[in-house]
Order: structure tokens, then C-alpha cells, then sequence
């Protein structure tokens, strides 16, 4: 668990020292920033989409030869990548090193494989707790860092992160146990391997995929609101960007303390399935809150209520977990991993030109209702699945 905290820290601080230095490398690397934008966007969508192809694969690679080996090549391929974005000088190498990259993204669907290998069921959501926390603080360090060294080279962040990767591999080459064996009789076909082929497959089980379904709704929610919330932060209350900064590492910070300290306590009380669906109806509360929220004070407010629903994916996480094989969880948490890429890819588009009409229309704040719609159906299904 400490080396899985650690890699997922790393990750998301890697990811985060990037974020406020793109724009600023893509203009550099296209010498136009309208291009620049254009190729982020193709960046991003190939990483997506080779992510959404290629992790029913991973998961299945890793029930078939153990979680190590996938894991330490899947971080050693985004420290190439990281490490291709600080020295290249043409937006084709980036993109080559980018869709490498995507296509080796397992991080997320072993990490969910390797927790479910070496927890007991009833310590499961305690410990996805621990990983969303560590995604927290990663989210915090990371765009914070990222922008110091920035000011000194565009590239530098790119550079550390890079090295950061590198690092975890090596601290996990020396450190890390595998969780399972692996099981040489896990056939691996181009069946096996369609991402279709492994979601419809998924979706087929009666609990697990109303479960699926549930989490895709969420993912789409979750994605709503990350896509458009500086904007909306800017464009409702004129706050600039200290004070959103501020406001971001308050509630990230806040997060991270609350699923550490408080997911195990609630679940073990509730269950994996009532906290889920306990979390999810928070969540409604919250989006629907901050939908409506006239002042500052009202939005910190429904924030807050966020953050206490905020053991909900934990709950869900250990609830689908228990609800699959151990020779088979990382070929499920690949399929899921598909399921979450569609939503990263499709909604931030999607998301961004319905905030744009309705700041025409002059309600931006609704755009949180639609999210908060979403969270309703994943609510629902949560509390109906059996």
C-alpha cells in the first residue's frame, strides 16, 4: 500500500507539474498559438483514445503475468513520454511519445487490481480511500510546482516529472512485492483484448453492470465539473487566479483529509453499498447546491457538502471489487478504466460548448444541475442494484 500511495502521489504530481506549463510548450514547439490549442486537443484525444483501447488488454495482461511488471512498464513509459515533451521540438515527436504513452496507461487499473490482491474485502474502501486522498495531493503539489518551475524553464516541468517517474520505477523494482502470480491460463485473444468486446461484456452481468453504468454517470458528472469550474469561478464571482488556486487546494486538501480519516469508519457502519449510495446523494446535494449558490459564502458552503460525500467512489470501488474474482480483477478493472476514458474524452468537449451557451443565456451556474442530474442516475442505480 505505501509504494501504491506513493505511485499514485507521483502520478497525479507529474500529471499536475504539467498542467500550467502546456499551453506555454505547445505554443513554443508550434510557434502559433492557435495551433498550439489545436494540438493540445489532438494530444489529448489520442492519449484518450489508445487509454480506452488499450486497457481491457492491460488488466488482462496483468491477471495473466502478475500487476508488477505492467505497472512498472506502464510508469516507465510515461517517464519516456514526459521526458520526450521536455526535449522535443516538433508536435509529431509528441504526439508519437503521446500515443505511446496512452497506450501503456494502466497505472489506474492496477493499482485498482493490486488493492483488491492485498487487502481483505472489509478493508477494501479504506484503502481506496488512501488512494483518492494521494490523488488529492497529488492534485495540489502538482499545478503549484509546476508553475514555479515553469517561471524558471517551460520545459523543466516536464523534465521533473520525468525523472519523478523514473523514480517511482526504481522504487518500485526494489520495493514492490507482486500482489499475485499471475495465471498462465488466462487466455489472452483478440476477443479478450476488443474494449468493446470487454465493456459489452462487463455491462452483460447484472450487477456489475448496473454498477458500470452507475460509475459512468458519475464520471460524467465528475467530469462536468472539473471541465468548467475555473471558468465558472471566474465568470460567476470575477474571483482571479490566486484566489481560485486557493480555493482549489482548500477543497482538494479537504478532500484528501476527509477520505484518509473518515471512508473506513463510514463504511464499516454502512456497507460498501449504503455508503456508496449515501456518498453519491451527498454529491447530488452539493452539485444541485452550487447550481443556485448567489455569494461566495453559499458556494464554500455547498463545497463542504462535497467534501463529505466525497468516500463515495471508495465505497463503489470496493463494492464492484467484491463483486468480481481475483482472477479476473484486472481484466474488470481494465473494462471500467475504458468506461472512465470515454467520459474524459467526449465530456470536457461537450461540457465546455453547453457552459459557453449558457454564460450566453446568462445561467453558467446550471451547468452544475446537468452534473448534478448525472450524479442522480448514478444515485439511482446505486440504490437499486442488488
Amino acid at each position: 500500500m505505501k509504494f501504491l500511495l506513493v505511485t499514485v502521489f507521483l502520478d497525479m504530481l507529474g500529471l499536475g507539474l504539467i498542467v500550467p506549463i502546456l499551453p506555454a510548450l505547445m505554443t513554443e514547439v508550434t510557434a502559433d498559438p492557435a495551433t498550439a490549442v489545436l494540438w493540445s486537443g489532438v494530444l489529448g484525444s489520442t492519449y484518450g483514445a489508445l487509454q480506452f483501447g488499450a486497457s481491457p488488454l492491460l488488466g488482462r495482461i496483468s491477471d495473466r503475468y502478475g500487476r508488477r511488471p505492467v505497472l512498472l512498464v506502464s510508469l516507465t513509459c510515461l517517464g519516456v513520454d514526459w521526458l520526450a515533451h521536455a526535449s522535443a521540438s516538433g508536435p509529431w515527436t509528441l504526439l508519437a511519445f503521446h500515443a505511446v504513452a496512452g497506450a501503456c496507461a494502466g497505472t489506474n487499473t492496477v493499482v485498482n487490481a493490486y488493492v483488491a490482491d492485498v487487502t481483505e474485502p472489509d478493508g477494501r474502501a479504506r484503502a481506496y480511500g488512501l488512494i483518492g486522498a494521494a490523488f488529492g495531493l497529488g492534485f495540489v503539489a502538482g499545478p503549484v510546482s509546476g508553475g514555479l518551475l515553469g517561471a524558471v524553464d517551460v520545459r523543466l516541468p516536464f523534465l521533473v516529472a520525468g525523472l519523478l517517474c523514473f523514480v517511482n520505477v526504481a522504487y518500485g523494482w526494489l520495493v514492490l512485492p507482486e500482489s499475485r502470480p499471475g495465471d498462465r491460463s488466462t487466455p489472452i485473444t483478440l476477443r479478450t483484448a476488443d474494449p468493446i468486446g470487454a465493456v459489452r461484456v462487463v455491462l452483460r452481468r447484472p450487477v456489475l453492470g448496473r454498477l458500470t453504468y452507475a460509475r459512468l454517470c458519475a464520471d460524467i458528472a465528475r467530469m462536468i465539473h472539473q471541465s468548467v469550474w475555473t471558468f465558472f469561478l471566474t465568470v460567476q464571482f470575477a474571483w482571479n487566479t490566486t484566489h481560485v488556486g486557493v480555493v482549489m487546494a482548500v477543497s482538494a486538501l479537504a478532500g484528501a483529509a476527509f477520505q484518509s480519516w473518515a471512508t473506513g469508519p463510514i463504511v464499516r457502519v454502512l456497507g460498501d453499498r449504503r455508503a456508496a449510495v449515501v456518498g453519491s446523494l451527498i454529491g447530488v446535494v452539493s452539485l444541485a447546491g452550487i447550481a443556485f449558490a448567489a455569494t461566495p459564502w453559499m458556494l464554500y458552503t455547498w463545497q463542504a457538502v462535497g467534501v463529505a460525500g466525497s468516500f463515495a467512489g471508495a465505497a463503489a470501488q470496493s463494492w464492484i471489487s467484491r463483486t468480481i474474482g481475483a482472477a479476473e480483477q484486472g481484466t474488470v478493472q481494465g473494462a471500467l478504466t475504458s468506461v472512465s476514458a470515454i467520459a474524459e474524452a467526449c465530456v470536457p468537449v461537450v461540457a465546455g460548448v453547453l457552459f459557453s451557451s449558457l454564460i450566453g443565456y446568462g445561467h453558467p451556474p446550471l451547468i452544475f444541475a446537468v452534473a448534478a442530474l448525472f450524479a442522480t442516475a448514478a444515485t439511482f442505480l446505486l440504490a437499486t442494484t442488488r
